[in-house]
C-alpha cells in the first residue's frame, strides 16, 4: 500500500533535483512538475505513478543531463516502480 510518507520521499528526492543548479534548468522544471504531480493531482496513485515515471524517463534520455543527475532520476524511478509493484 502507497503511503503518503514513500510519496513526499519521493518527492524530497525530486526537490535535490530542482535545488541542484548544475542540472539544467528544462530537467529541474520537469522535476518540480513531477512533484507537483505526484502530491496535487486528483488522479488515482497509481496513475500518478505512472505518469511520473513516464515523465522522468523522458527526463533520464536527455544528453544534457550530467551522470549524477541521470543516477538520482533512475534511483527515483526505482522507488517508484517498487510502490507501484506493492500497490
Amino acid at each position: 500500500m502507497t503511503t503518503t510518507k514513500d510519496i513526499r520521499q519521493i518527492c524530497d528526492m525530486l526537490d535535490q533535483i530542482t535545488g541542484d543548479t548544475s542540472i539544467p534548468r528544462n530537467i529541474r522544471n520537469a522535476a518540480e512538475q513531477c512533484d507537483k504531480l505526484l502530491l496535487e493531482s486528483k488522479d488515482d496513485v497509481d496513475v500518478r505513478i505512472a505518469s511520473t515515471i513516464f515523465k522522468l524517463e523522458e527526463m533520464a534520455d536527455d544528453p544534457n543531463i550530467p551522470l549524477h543527475g541521470r543516477t538520482m532520476i533512475w534511483n527515483i524511478i526505482s522507488r517508484l516502480e517498487s510502490l507501484k509493484q506493492n500497490n
